[in-house]
């Protein structure tokens, strides 16, 4: 499962990441295989819309094409870590996603696979400096990270924020000025409170979030202003997701 940074030590020392001896750890660095995402995005794309009933997918123009990007969605069901790029992956911004996953996942045959779809293991129990600091640098790289803010998998209304999204974010954004971090709040919605085959689903992409607006010098302060503005901007998200239409659903292309 796909989860939300929140520790306290989220905010590390700087200097301390920036001169470890050790760059990246073999058990934390992933990565994208060239043939391995090609081909389960064309699983995702033929196998997703034949389960469900129907997938509305709108405001796919708010997620950036370029720059580093930080993807919040309301966390509702494993189906997600799936929807999620079928909804916003290479198909449609031509960018993969990397995402943290729970350190048990990350084992065996499926770890095998996860570290070779952008994934990335994290111990929610005691995060590592290593695991935290190649989470900011894949931010710091431009890339495109999934981050559940509500932390592990909730049902009915939106629950309270955890601060590691908003942390995590000024973290990189303050240690590269002009980086432009921009965090996009995304609400899932599922027809059933536990999907199956023919549920409707609906996702809607709201307007993206520039971190650096929220650089005042204060992090502590920082970090609650943008936890509140992205609960805020999820909510009224959340409003428009029980209204699953039977128009508007995005055309999804082939790869």
């Amino acid at each position: 499962m796909m989860m939300e940074l929140h520790s306290p030590n989220l905010i590390f020392d700087q200097q301390r990441a920036n001169t470890s001896a050790n760059p990246k750890s073999a058990h934390t660095t992933s990565q994208v295989s060239a043939w391995l995402s090609p081909l389960s995005y064309f699983l995702g794309l033929n196998f997703l819309p034949l389960f469900f009933r129907r997938i509305q997918v709108t405001g796919q123009e708010n997620i950036p094409a370029t720059g580093p990007v930080i993807l919040a969605p309301t966390h509702r069901s494993r189906w997600d870590s799936l929807l999620l790029p079928y909804a916003t992956g290479r198909c449609v911004t031509g960018r993969d996603l990397r995402f943290m996953v729970t350190k048990t996942e990350c084992r065996g045959l499926q770890g095998w696979f996860i570290r070779r779809l952008g994934g990335f293991p994290v111990d929610t129990q005691h995060p590592s400096i290593t695991s935290l600091r190649h989470a900011v640098e894949l931010v710091e790289d431009g890339e495109m990270l999934v981050i559940f803010p509500e932390g592990g998998i909730r049902k009915g209304k939106l629950h309270p924020l955890k601060p590691g999204t908003a942390r995590l974010a000024l973290t990189a954004e303050s240690s590269h000025p002009e980086l432009g971090i921009r965090i996009v709040p995304i609400g899932i919605n599922y027809s059933q409170p536990y999907p199956n085959w023919g549920t409707d689903v609906s996702i809607h992409i709201g307007s993206a979030i520039a971190v650096a607006d929220y650089t005042n010098g204060c992090v502590k302060r920082d970090a609650k202003r943008l936890t509140s503005d992205l609960g805020h901007a999820l909510q009224e998200l959340i409003h428009h997701e029980s209204e699953i239409t039977h128009s508007a659903f995005a055309q999804m292309p082939n790869l």
